[in-house]
């Protein structure tokens, strides 16, 4: 049977490679459980320098986590000792990103072509993200019922002014520019490089200095400028829109605007599911102050009580089943959700709690 994720141990690199092109290297729940203990083994092993992963097929690095086959386990019967798929999948997913977050040793991400969701939960957590000019980065969990995890609340509100709360509310597409900008990149290569920067490590001295100051070095001897970075030239509106802690609130500041980009804006918004963008909105709030490892708790609980709710299967249906692009939402408008639910999306989970040591 074919792997979806390759994994080598190639003289000072421990290399991974998604492996599943046809559904653009989506991460589904065997990946991550051939992945994690890979991690592990690497780390403890003296002669792997540095760990690095990419995409194979040519087009994504990764485009999110399997959230199609969670969507589709719903109600269905759970395996004897086993947990539900929304249960294991998110619970396994965010161990994994969080045993990236926390690696000893050099996590070389090479972002080439599409990235999204949970792309970039398995690259931004790293410690070196090379992306290349075919990169297209985007969160865009509010157009299928679910919020930007994967750490989304501990890094988005840490890209510049409120362009983290903009990109999580209307799962805006960026440019590899842009990812250099907002800090999502931390070197930009031309993609025709990528096979030589792979060599460059396998041949490096790493008796040089620290494996980190290696790793950077010879990263940066391949680095170009992305140049200038489209969403700069909407910072200040984005800064003056978004800023807002109400839904609302952003949708009148937009319309005061009048401009293209603001109609536009408003426009993409109202095609999301208004629950998805009151608990975005409410995760950015209060996450963006709280360092990644009181983030991840949160965001499990949100992974349960969203995925529970209706919106999740309804998004996933018009996206990625029927693709009509067509969601029916309930409740179907801002005004029909009460303060006290978007709260309650945040409950505590008893004995299902994440906690780091999980699964």
């Amino acid at each position: 049977m074919r792997q979806d994720v390759q994994l080598e141990t190639r003289g000072p690199i421990g290399l991974v490679t998604l492996d599943r092109p046809k559904a653009l290297n989506a991460l589904s729940l065997g990946m991550i459980r051939a992945i994690h203990p890979q991690l592990e083994a690497w780390a403890s092993a003296p002669a792997v320098k540095a760990v690095l992963i990419r995409g194979a097929g040519g087009k994504a690095f990764c485009a999110g986590g399997d959230v199609r086959a969670v969507a589709l386990s719903l109600g269905e019967p759970v395996p004897e000792g086993g947990a539900p798929l929304a249960q294991a999948y998110f619970r396994e997913e965010y161990a994994l990103n969080y045993r990236i977050h926390h690696y000893e040793k050099p996590y070389i991400a090479l972002v080439d072509g599409i990235s999204m969701g949970g792309g970039l939960g398995l690259s931004i957590h790293g410690s070196h993200r090379v992306i290349t000019e075919r990169l297209v980065f985007s969160m865009p969990e509010t157009a299928i019922g679910l919020f930007p995890d994967v750490g989304g609340g501990w890094f988005l509100p840490r890209f510049p002014g409120e362009v983290g709360t903009y990109l999580a509310l209307t799962g805006a597409r960026g440019t590899a520019a842009d990812a250099m900008w907002v800090g999502y990149g931390t070197q930009h290569v031309e993609h025709t490089r990528l096979d030589a920067l792979v060599e460059a490590l396998l041949g490096a001295d790493w008796s040089a200095g620290p494996p980190h100051e290696v790793t950077t070095g010879v990263l940066s001897s391949f680095a170009t400028d992305a140049g200038p970075a489209p969403l700069r030239a909407h910072q200040e509106a984005i800064d003056r829109c978004f800023a807002a802690d109400r839904v609302e609130e952003i949708l009148a500041a937009l319309a005061a605007e009048g401009t293209e980009w603001a109609e536009a804006t408003r426009a993409t918004l109202a095609r999301m599911s208004p629950t998805s963008l009151k608990v975005t909105l409410r995760q950015l709030r209060r996450c963006r102050s709280l360092p990644y490892e009181e983030v991840v708790p949160i965001e499990y609980r949100l992974s349960q009580s969203l995925t529970a709710h209706p919106d999740f299967r309804e998004g996933i249906r018009a996206v990625l089943v029927d693709k009509d692009q067509r969601p029916r939402w309930n409740p179907a408008t801002l005004t029909l959700i009460r303060e006290e639910e978007v709260e309650g999306f945040f409950a505590a989970l008893g004995g299902l709690e994440w906690h780091p040591s999980t699964p």
